[in-house]
C-alpha cells in the first residue's frame, strides 16, 4: 500500500485530514490527468480542491494546513486525496529545495475510492 493523506470537508464545515493508504489492487476509473509543476518555495494560500481527486506527488516536500490547524506533510511518492470542495478550504508550502511535481487525476465522486484509514 501507499502512505496516503484525505482532505475532506466534515459536517462543521471546515476542511480535516485523514491519514491512511492507498491499496494497490482496484482499478479506479479516471475522469481527466493533468501534470503540474510549481517552483521550488512556492506556496498556494487558502483554496478548495476544484474537484475530487488524486494528487500524485513526485518530487518537492509540502506542508498542508487546514484551517482548524490540522497539518502534515506530502512527500514524494505518496498520494493527496483532494475532497474538500466546498468549506473552510486548505493551503500548502514548499518546504524543501525542490520543484514540487503532480499528477492530478479527477474520478467520479459518486464510485468509491481505494482509499484506507489508519486505525
Amino acid at each position: 500500500m501507499i502512505k496516503a493523506y484525505r482532505l475532506y470537508t466534515g459536517e462543521d464545515g471546515h476542511s480535516h485530514i485523514e491519514k491512511g493508504m492507498v491499496e494497490l489492487g482496484p482499478l479506479n476509473e479516471a475522469l481527466a490527468i493533468r501534470f503540474q509543476e510549481s517552483e521550488p518555495h512556492a506556496f498556494f494560500d487558502w483554496h478548495n480542491a476544484p474537484v475530487e481527486q488524486y494528487v500524485i506527488s513526485i518530487t518537492g516536500t509540502l506542508e498542508f494546513e487546514t484551517y482548524p490547524g490540522e497539518k502534515f506533510i506530502l512527500k514524494p511518492g505518496e498520494i493527496l486525496i483532494a475532497q474538500d470542495t466546498t468549506g473552510t478550504a486548505h493551503k500548502w508550502k514548499l518546504i524543501d529545495d525542490a520543484p514540487w511535481k503532480r499528477v492530478y487525476v479527477s474520478y467520479d465522486p459518486a464510485k468509491p475510492i481505494n482509499f484506507v484509514a489508519d486505525k
